[in-house]
């Protein structure tokens, strides 16, 4: 299966343009709630279908990031040296869960608004995105069955290198005194 941009073509004004086959949406979708850092993913789950992510239910994702923490970083969890970065989500903002993180001793890096430059490289879901492209599943079930695999199937290396750049981008924030800037420039 070809990316928009791999199947684009010149279109020359008088030969008629090829038809192409498309695809319909699936039925069967999941959202990933993912946790990892530079070695890896630390903690997933899949939702259920229509599984709406309020305050209760991640209270109970927290939870369970907790055990994985401790079961698969534990000396970030002997020392509590681990932090939790938080885009701008309405359920990260929360009291109920801040009082949560807070009771725990979890430390929290806030993402700033409208920061683009200091937010994380989302290679993961585009990762595991083109994996499963093309792809077609019927049941979640299904899903829940290949996308662990595909998740392994990501090198280490590549989450080295994200979080080796998300600390270049907040090291030039800090030097540049939080002008934005784009590549190698300052705005």
């Amino acid at each position: 299966m070809k990316t928009k941009k791999q199947s684009s073509q010149c279109i020359i004004p008088g030969i008629p343009i090829p038809k192409k086959a498309r695809q319909c949406r699936s039925n069967v979708k999941v959202l990933l709630i993912a946790f990892l850092d530079w070695q890896g993913v630390v903690y997933h789950e899949l939702t259920q279908n229509g599984q709406t992510i309020n305050k209760e239910y991640y209270l109970v994702v927290l939870r369970r990031l907790r055990k994985a923490i401790r079961k698969k970083r534990p000396i970030l969890w002997l020392y509590n040296s681990w932090m939790l970065h938080y885009d701008n989500a309405p359920v990260h903002r929360l009291s109920f869960v801040s009082d949560f993180l807070e009771k725990h001793g979890t430390v929290t890096v806030p993402q700033p608004p409208y920061s683009p430059d200091l937010a994380p490289d989302y290679f993961l879901f585009y990762k595991l995105k083109m994996r499963l492209k093309g792809r077609r599943f019927q049941v979640i079930e299904d899903i829940k069955k290949e996308s662990p695999r595909d998740l392994k199937a990501i090198p280490k290396l590549a989450y080295e290198k994200c979080f080796q750049s998300w600390t270049e981008r907040w090291r030039k924030c800090i030097t540049h005194r939080r002008d934005y800037f784009e590549g190698d420039n300052v705005l």
